[in-house]
């Protein structure tokens, strides 16, 4: 095992930097060990990853050194990568994240693909009455609902979440690339933030999925860091799908969408609540990259009355 990092004689170049933290971090079962060290490094110095290499015999200053050893530390204690540096690219947005919010996630995209597939391109002409309206449920970061903004622009867009402080920076994500003024954001558990009655053409979630008993077998990167409510699906992880399954069709409008992400292995489940509820046509599900089923996209039959 590697000792821990201590100044040479010399100071420590970019180059020895990365070959040496790429080791240390091996040592200690860290995932992507090269690419987080180059991640670390170009953070502290404000480049980018491939200026690392073109910039391979540069020496740090004492400070930067000081910086990215501390970087070292919090990762060897299993702190997520997102969480160290406070942001996450997402659908190729930038997007600041907290310990209040779940990381994003590349599987989520599944989610932003199946709904763009039902959602129309408005012409910078289109009238009002022509625009969807969409709500994303337990927002956290906003990645979803920003995602979706930043690729059909015209549409009026809400998101929720019952923490204050996922709800602040989801705020920010969306001050930040000038989206501020195309959500709507509520504070509420998942749809108590709205009255009854056939509003949405969409309506979105990323809920908590996980089995309570299998929590704690996930990676400390995940359990010891991320949200436990978050994370948490109930006994048998479809506790928050279930319960947005049963009471989603309240808001949507007749030929609306529901669309939700979920577990790998809970497809036959899905497909139990689904008929469970009754007023759900189409039901389809989708694979994520990994070739795992991740979404499910439900409509409501045009024939369902508004409350059922």
């Amino acid at each position: 095992m590697q000792t821990p990092l201590q100044p040479p004689k010399n100071k420590w170049t970019i180059i020895e930097l990365i070959t040496w933290t790429t080791g240390y971090f091996k040592t200690h079962n860290i995932d992507s060990p090269r690419s987080t060290a180059e991640i670390f490094l170009a953070h502290v110095l404000s480049l980018r990853r491939i200026d690392l290499y073109l910039r391979y015999d540069q020496p740090l200053t004492e400070e930067e050194l000081s910086q990215f050893k501390a970087l070292i530390r919090r990762r060897i204690r299993r702190e997520p990568v997102a969480y160290i540096l406070g942001l996450r690219e997402f659908w190729s947005l930038e997007l600041q994240v907290t310990p209040h919010t779940l990381i994003p996630r590349p599987e989520t995209e599944c989610l932003i693909e199946a709904s763009l597939s039902c959602l129309p391109e408005l012409s910078p002409s289109a009238e009002n009455g022509k625009a969807c309206k969409i709500v994303d449920l337990g927002t956290g970061t906003g990645a979803i609902i920003l995602s979706l903004a930043s690729e059909r622009p015209g549409h009026e867009y809400f998101a929720v979440d019952r923490s204050v402080e996922a709800l602040k920076t989801a705020k920010q994500n969306a001050a930040k690339h000038g989206f501020e003024n195309r959500v709507h954001f509520l504070a509420g558990d998942w749809l108590s933030a709205f009255k009854t009655g056939p509003m949405f053409d969409m309506i979105l979630a990323n809920p908590p999925y996980i089995p309570t008993k299998t929590i704690a077998l996930l990676q400390p990167e995940i359990f010891q860091y991320e949200p436990l409510s978050a994370l948490d699906g109930g006994p048998d992880g479809l506790d928050c799908l279930r319960q947005i399954t049963l009471s989603a069709h309240r808001f949507l409008k007749p030929g609306g969408y529901l669309i939700l992400e979920m577990g790998h292995d809970q497809k036959a489940g899905m497909e139990r609540i689904a008929a469970e509820a009754s007023v759900y046509d189409s039901v389809a599900f989708s694979k994520d990259y990994g070739g795992n089923h991740r979404a499910v996209k439900m409509q409501k039959t045009r024939k369902a009355s508004s409350v059922a």
